[in-house]
């Protein structure tokens, strides 16, 4: 998991895009704000006002607010008018799919939080957002006390139940039955203004052939045939979940309808986002991990009648852990993925807390090693400064031999695709950590194709995604 204390403040959203319908109000706070103190900033530094938006329009937690915090009907109200302001300036300029700055959007909520309720009340709301969040709004005790427990293990714990792994910035999710890894899929994930939550939720159903209900928003109103608040029929073209919607708390989804395209990328508003194919393969799996007594072919006559809604009850939930990890030791590899959500993740601390976890320390590596891992934490930061590349091998010659090679195998489009990815190679990591995918669903219809390039790091190797 995150190290970083406020883990569970990144509350989340949720709401957006057929996950829950939107707050309307038109009203702004000033422009004019103080800047808040160092320590306000790192109490909400995982909020962004979406995010709050979507907590607040939910009673029971704007109740609880208002008591706890002892909030005047106005100081909530104000704070519900900032919230919906920033969603609708996003919508007005077309920017609820950017993929802009994330820290420049909790930036920004401190700054208005602090403004409407001063830094001490402001740092209780970020508190009781945890806490509340952390459930995602529900007693999650149904999922097991193994479940919660896990949650706060060691980095890169794998799991012993059965559970799904959402690994937000590896834009991965796994199934494991019993302990076991039976199913990897590749997924898209909220963008950073409407971030997926963390922490754990539990899956109780599935929904075969959601019906959907239209939020006020600019794409919508782009789409032709459809209003908001008029709820799109199961089945139809004009519906974006898919043929399935599987709720884990607090509105958020995992569902289908997403193009292959937008796997591996930023692609909702706080749900986990599969291609329709994905969707009813991981209904079916996870049906049969939660000892549902549903026949593959009693889904797939669900599924032939696309205008008819269905709801399967599971017969046990099952736990949903959304991780944020972007440093993973995976079947002995280390694995650094880019800080998506700019958590200020890729850090030498986490590293060798990483690397302790496995028994491994940082300060025992090679130069060489050292220097390769430096560079690409700082590389999948979301911010890099301008560094040079680690030394080159001996073998100069060698080494150009093979960048030559690199290139012609190298496609001119996929030299311009950003790079998510380092996969360092340590000989102290072999045998070690997180499984593997199994059965990698890239939702391409075939096998991941991976890269391969030898890096002028030295004698270790690298493979960039």
């Amino acid at each position: 998991m995150n190290f970083r204390p406020a883990l569970l403040i990144l509350l989340c959203l949720v709401g957006f895009a057929g996950c829950t319908a939107p707050n309307n109000s038109n009203s702004n706070l000033s422009q004019a704000t103080p800047s808040p103190s160092s320590s306000a900033n790192e109490s909400m530094s995982l909020v962004t006002l979406p995010v709050l938006d979507a907590l607040l329009t939910d009673e029971t937690f704007a109740k609880e607010l208002k008591t706890k915090l002892q909030l005047s009907d106005d100081q909530l109200s104000t704070l519900k008018r900032v919230a919906s302001g920033e969603v609708n300036r996003l919508r007005a300029t077309n920017a609820e799919e950017s993929t802009g700055d994330a820290a420049e959007a909790r930036d920004r909520a401190t700054r208005e939080i602090v403004a409407v309720l001063g830094e001490d009340k402001a740092k209780q709301l970020a508190t009781l957002a945890s806490q509340y969040w952390a459930g995602a709004g529900e007693d999650v005790g149904g999922v097991g006390k193994q479940a919660a427990s896990d949650l706060s293990s060691k980095p890169n714990a794998v799991p012993a139940d059965t559970r799904v792994v959402v690994n937000i910035p590896a834009f991965r999710m796994d199934l494991f039955e019993n302990g076991n890894l039976v199913k990897t899929y590749k997924i898209g994930i909220g963008y950073p203004e409407f971030p997926l939550p963390q922490g754990l939720r539990k899956a109780q159903t599935i929904i075969v052939n959601p019906s959907w209900t239209p939020p006020d928003s600019p794409w919508v109103a782009k789409m032709k045939d459809v209003s908001p608040g008029e709820k799109v029929e199961a089945g139809s073209k004009l519906n974006p979940l898919g043929p399935v919607k599987i709720p884990i708390g607090m509105p958020s989804l995992i569902h289908g309808g997403k193009a292959v395209a937008k796997l591996g990328t930023f692609a909702s508003h706080g749900c986990v986002g599969l291609t329709s194919a994905q969707v009813k393969d991981f209904a079916k799996l996870l049906a049969r991990a939660s000892r549902t007594e549903l026949k593959d072919t009693t889904l797939e006559k669900y599924f032939a009648d696309k205008t008819t809604t269905k709801t399967i009850k599971l017969s046990q939930p099952v736990p949903v852990e959304l991780r944020y990890e972007t440093i993973v030791v995976e079947d002995g590899k280390l694995h650094i993925y880019k800080d998506v959500y700019d958590e200020n993740t890729n850090t030498e601390e986490n590293l060798r807390k990483v690397l302790e976890a496995h028994d491994v320390q940082f300060d025992s590596l090679s130069a060489d090693e050292k220097n390769q891992l430096v560079f690409a934490l700082n590389a999948m930061s979301a911010h890099p400064k301008p560094m040079p590349s680690p030394s080159a091998p001996a073998n100069a010659n060698q080494n150009a031999n093979d960048n030559r090679i690199a290139k012609k195998k190298t496609k001119p489009e996929e030299k311009k695709k950003p790079k998510n990815e380092f996969v360092i190679e340590l000989a102290a990591l072999s045998g070690r950590g997180y499984p593997a995918p199994v059965n990698y669903d890239t939702g391409a219809g075939k096998p991941a194709q991976t890269i391969a390039i030898r890096t002028s790091f030295g004698p270790s190797f690298a493979k960039i995604r």
